[in-house]
């Protein structure tokens, strides 16, 4: 009787990618060789292409049969589902090619079954989709009408990527230089959930346009009228945010979504205190090389004094952060 081939997983292309079942490797070690050599390592690349396919099809035809089925199984398909798409995510700049579709992929599976999924495939597609945007293999503005929609899916880390994610990227792209246009497109997106009737995502939208304008990132006209148009929404909550934004109220939101905004070593140290002894000792006290650190940590607590020195004088200024100064026909 004729036997079947065994199925396809990826730990059989590693072991084949580093000769032979007798020396398997893990998926990140084939990573790091396909970085080094991608030419060398192409038919691996597509045989963990496909089987990565017929796993996003397969979860999706479970889907379509059982949408009544709650997300939390999947065990180890959904883990090895997971752990491909990040494997795949880190290795597509090196086969922009051969992995054009991937984002199509990834972005698909999230829009059309994210609620359906099982928790950490959910996360690890999320992640392995920043990745992409991070890489530029695809634009913010394609996905960002998903990564909106994945903040009000139910999924708490999820939410937290994906606002962490839409804040920083728009940081980045605005830091050297404003990119008037790119601006326009993303804040049309979260002008129109601003202005939606549904209120959880008009409230993600208004949550990320407040914290972009108070960081003086989008601090245009534009933004502070939107801001200020949200004193109308027909959602209580949302309306009372704004207002309350409006008289003085910097806690825009009651949930604790400030992971974005702690980056800065000032603000998780809002007391740094530097002395005499401390600049003493980094300079005298020690070996050579334990001096260095002492003085590597005194320059990054002076970077932090400047910053909180700085922080603080924009506060005390009169234009703080105030949408209403830029607002047309204040009425």
């Amino acid at each position: 009787m004729r036997q079947h081939a065994p199925a396809y997983t990826p730990e059989a292309a590693s072991a084949s990618a580093t000769g032979g079942a007798g020396e398997r490797h893990s998926l990140p070690a084939l990573q790091a060789k396909m970085k080094r050599d991608p030419e060398g390592y192409e038919t691996e690349l597509r045989q963990l292409q496909r089987h990565f396919e017929s796993s996003v099809f397969l979860f999706r035809q479970q889907a379509a049969l059982s949408s009544s089925s709650s997300g939390g199984g999947g065990g180890e398909t959904a883990k090895e589902l997971g752990d491909l798409a990040l494997f795949l995510a880190h290795v597509a700049p090196f086969y922009p090619n051969d992995l054009a579709d991937l984002p199509d992929h990834i972005g698909g599976l999230l829009d059309t079954n994210a609620r359906a999924l099982p928790s950490g495939l959910r996360v690890h597609l999320v992640q392995a989709l920043i990745l992409l945007v991070n890489r530029k293999i695809v634009d913010l503005e394609d996905t960002m009408e998903l990564f909106m929609e994945l903040q009000v899916i139910g999924d708490r880390a999820v939410k937290k990527l994906a606002f962490s994610h839409i804040v920083h990227s728009i940081r980045r792209m605005n830091q050297k230089h404003k990119n008037e246009a790119k601006n326009r497109k993303l804040q049309g997106i979260l002008f129109k959930l601003v202005q939606g009737e549904e209120e959880s995502r008009a409230k993600r939208a208004f949550t990320i346009l407040c914290d972009l304008h108070r960081r003086r990132v989008w601090f245009d006209d534009r933004t502070a009228n939107a801001i200020c148009d949200a004193c109308f929404h027909p959602s209580s909550r949302l309306m009372t945010a704004a207002i309350s934004l409006l008289i003085g109220y910097e806690n825009v939101e009651q949930e604790d979504d400030s992971d974005a905004s702690s980056e800065d070593e000032a603000s998780q140290n809002p007391n740094i205190i530097l002395s005499k002894e401390d600049v003493y000792k980094a300079n005298h006290k020690g070996t050579s090389a334990s001096k260095k650190k002492k003085k590597a940590k005194l320059e990054r607590v002076v970077r932090s004094m400047k910053r909180q020195q700085r922080k603080s004088n924009e506060e005390s200024g009169s234009n703080y952060y105030s949408p209403l100064t830029y607002l047309k026909d204040p009425q």
